[in-house]
């Protein structure tokens, strides 16, 4: 079974030589079939010169301008993807590269079509957060989940940065999404649930912390309001 990997990059000069070793390194000796893929997502600083300097076939690099935000960057990913399973998380490896390897382990053993990483699983999921940030982040994924209507699905960290597809799901899922930017996961499970995929988790915790692009009370608004609209649109849609 292939693996694809997709790692959606804006800005990440400092840290795509380590992102390429680390993930690179660890697909080599853990899969025979695999390929990484980096989406530059319209960045400024070159980054993607890092990509083109790697002499092997399987590290691919899709790239263009403007910036158009994660959403378009995964979704382009998930759409040129060749493996049997398709899994993105972040350039700076905030989970760890073992996850990838559970991943694709649950992959061989459960029926699911799309597997999520939830931080809710284990008591570790949070280790490292101060408490006032672990308390605003579970409250805002449970006011998304219960706003969203994900309980059906049993998701108990629906917009965890680390997610799995069978590819042919990916392609039909992502096909039929729209939003570029934050909420686009949210925006995936809405598809798949109307496909009627089969949904599972696994517990993962942040392992690399870097500073939380998200604004709780700001986003948290925002979100709501293109929940509403999502649900809107998906419920519309002939798939």
């Amino acid at each position: 079974m292939k693996i694809s990997l997709i790692i959606p990059m804006y800005n990440e000069k400092s840290i795509i030589d380590d992102a390429i070793a680390t993930f690179g390194s660890y697909m080599k000796s853990r899969f025979e079939e695999w390929e990484l893929i980096f989406v530059d997502d319209g960045s400024a600083d070159g980054c993607e010169e890092a990509v083109k300097a790697v002499c092997d076939e399987r590290i691919k690099l899709i790239s263009y301008k403007p910036n158009r935000g994660k959403g378009y960057a995964v979704r382009q990913g998930m759409l040129a993807a060749s493996g049997d399973i398709a899994v993105f998380t972040d350039c700076d490896n905030a989970y760890g590269t073992e996850v990838i390897g559970k991943i694709y382990e649950m992959f061989e053993k459960t029926n699911a079509d799309i597997i999520v990483g939830s931080r809710n699983l284990d008591k570790s999921g949070y280790e490292g957060y101060t408490f006032l940030r672990r308390v605003a982040s579970k409250s805002y994924i449970r006011l998304i989940n219960i706003i969203a209507g994900f309980g059906k699905y049993h998701l108990s960290d629906s917009q965890c940065g680390f997610k799995g597809f069978r590819t042919a799901a990916a392609k039909k899922i992502f096909a039929n999404c729209e939003v570029d930017r934050f909420a686009f996961d949210l925006e995936a499970i809405m598809v798949a649930g109307k496909c009627g995929y089969k949904f599972d988790q696994m517990p993962v915790k942040i392992i690399n912390h870097r500073e939380s692009k998200v604004n709780i009370m700001r986003d948290a608004l925002r979100m709501i309001s293109d929940v509403r609209k999502m649900k809107k649109r998906v419920k519309k849609l002939d798939i």
